[in-house]
């Protein structure tokens, strides 16, 4: 409930602060049973992890690829210098109909990037007991990601004085965009 009262407005706001993302996009799909139901979670991620856009639908087609790219430019106003994905053919497809001039490369093995980032998706799936709808997915993990990225610096890559610091600023962006009042 809090997340869809409050985690798309709070989500906007983080994304509004971050620098441009990175030009390497990872991009990568994984299935979710809701309802029964196989869906299939498209998610791009550029090389420092932070996460683009998430796209919940229910084919993992070359029509559902080509509507995950051009959600995911739209919303970026850029293109990338080079694209991962892993073998499905359907990234392609899509590649040489909407980015031809972007390198694309496809290898299992150069996606890790992206097959991390399902990890706290999986964890916050496990803890809601399953997503209820593909609506209720979508709006959750739209917001989830950008709020777990914002908070999780990349804390293998720092001290840890740097890494205080990095999540003290986090805290302090939190409060100040969700005009958060600290008792005395």
């Amino acid at each position: 409930q809090w997340c869809h009262k409050f985690g798309a407005d709070f989500a906007r706001k983080l994304r509004r602060r971050w620098p441009k993302p990175g030009d390497i996009w990872h991009l990568d799909e994984v299935f979710l049973r809701i309802n029964g139901e196989l869906h299939y979670l498209w998610r791009a991620v550029d090389q420092h992890g932070v996460v683009l856009d998430i796209l919940v639908q229910g084919r993992r087609n070359a029509a559902a690829a080509k509507h995950f790219f051009k959600r995911l430019l739209a919303g970026l106003r850029y293109k990338p210098k080079r694209l991962i994905t892993d073998g499905l053919r359907s990234y392609g497809v899509a590649h040489r109909e909407i980015l031809p001039e972007v390198k694309h490369r496809s290898s299992r093995y150069l996606n890790n990037r992206a097959e991390n980032s399902h990890r706290p998706t999986r964890r916050r799936e496990r803890q809601m007991q399953r997503f209820k709808s593909s609506k209720q997915a979508q709006r959750f993990l739209s917001s989830h990601a950008m709020i777990y990225g914002h908070f999780r610096p990349r804390r293998h890559l720092m001290t840890a004085a740097q890494y205080r610091r990095a999540r003290a600023e986090a805290f302090r962006v939190w409060r100040q965009e969700t005009c958060v009042q600290i008792a005395a």
